[in-house]
């Protein structure tokens, strides 16, 4: 049986299921080559072609940025749909011909893009929180059981799995080695960083925390940056896991961050969203919400950063001075991290609408009404806006 976890984010108890913990590039990344070699920081803000692209990790891609660099989906419709066991809370991971998706009572689905039938399910023992990651023929994927899997792409067979002392509740990342080699960093709730050998799991550093993690280590300027509950911006040396910064924060960070060249930006849990340079000894600015914390990771544009708030709103920063640009308030709360492409911002509410809105002005685009709470973050690939909701629906929108 399934054991009932009952904490939330940083220990807090949740008002509602939560969106997954980090739960847009498109990376070729990860339509790397057999040497492993990923794309540099500026390859990964100017992506190619929409139509033919992968998601394979978190927000995109290793900078967490939440960008796609392209046009947003106009007059959208749903293209088909998958139903899972239970309600999906999880970013989804795809290729241009798998979706791979987690859902609350702990499985792993691999759904054909063609055929839009379930190629293999894969049990874990507890709620899979976060997205997974594809690299090659391999998924790698967390759960609330506290066990870390690679599993094969094709099969879902079981490659290797390594355990943590806690859940995982965050994504794991892809990023390049010293010596140019593909290496696999996930954050625990126990408070740990690993850096693991993609190939077998081995450990090949860890970096200890005060406190639970729950969002993924982003990739900037050739550092590992990431927030947690003991209140810290944490900055790594992506080879080595040395701590290299630890830029202090008013409270807890609740989620993965975004960053933009060395920019960091995180929402913390006394209703911030703080900016700071990677090398920076404090924020840049704070921007405050009055009244509502901020349970989404942020996206990044050239001009502001976009985050959703459970004062039902999405909220616009301008990235230059922390200064309120916009706000657009939906019917429900926004856990649902959103995805801005050159011309929308893209997510989800609590009402059960996706909504696309003018990134400059906040004006609504389209909603596009699926029926179903969405905490889940959305994903682009292979033309599609991709997003599960909560009573277990996977829509497919084109």
């Amino acid at each position: 049986m399934k054991r009932q976890r009952r904490e939330g984010r940083c220990g807090i108890l949740p008002q509602a299921v939560s969106g997954a913990s980090c739960s847009g590039l498109f990376l070729l990344l990860l339509a790397c080559d057999s040497n492993h070699e990923l794309p540099t920081q500026e390859a990964v803000a100017t992506e190619t072609t929409l139509s033919s692209t992968p998601w394979p990790i978190t927000r995109g891609g290793p900078s967490l940025s939440g960008r796609v660099s392209g046009p947003a989906p106009h007059s959208p419709e749903v293209a088909w749909t998958f139903t899972l066991d239970s309600p999906g809370t999880a970013e989804a991971a795809a290729t241009t011909d798998v979706i791979v998706v987690g859902d609350v009572m702990g499985f792993l689905y691999a759904i054909d893009f063609e055929t839009h039938e379930l190629l293999w399910k894969f049990e874990t023992e507890d709620t899979i929180e976060a997205a997974p990651a594809i690299h090659e023929d391999r998924v790698f994927v967390g759960s609330g059981d506290g066990s870390f899997h690679a599993l094969d792409l094709k099969t879902g067979d079981k490659i290797w799995s390594i355990g943590g002392n806690e859940k995982f509740s965050s994504a794991p990342n892809l990023i390049p080695g010293p010596d140019g080699s593909l290496r696999l960093v996930v954050n625990g709730y126990d408070g740990t960083t690993r850096c693991l050998d993609p190939a077998d799991g081995t450990v090949l550093w860890t970096y200890e925390t005060q406190d639970y993690i729950n969002g993924t280590p982003a990739l900037v300027d050739g550092k590992l940056a990431f927030g947690g509950c003991d209140t810290v911006l944490h900055v790594l040396d992506a080879g080595t896991g040395e701590k290299l910064n630890a830029i202090p924060t008013e409270s807890q960070i609740t989620d993965s961050i975004a960053t933009a060249g060395n920019t960091l930006y995180a929402a913390n849990y006394a209703n911030q969203v703080v900016a700071a340079e990677s090398d920076a000894t404090e924020p840049t600015w704070i921007y405050q919400s009055d009244d509502f914390p901020f349970f989404s990771a942020p996206a990044v544009d050239d001009d502001h950063v976009y985050i959703g708030c459970r004062d039902k709103a999405l909220h616009a920063i301008k990235r230059a001075d922390g200064t309120g640009a916009w706000t657009f308030p939906t019917g429900g709360r926004i856990e649902s991290s959103p995805i801005v492409f050159d011309d929308a911002v893209v997510f989800g509410s609590s009402d059960g609408r996706l909504y696309a809105l003018d990134p400059t002005s906040g004006k609504e685009l389209w909603r596009l009404d699926l029926g179903e709470k969405l905490t889940a973050a959305p994903i682009f690939a292979g033309g599609h806006l991709i997003i599960a909701g909560g009573e277990g629906t996977v829509f497919v929108v084109r």
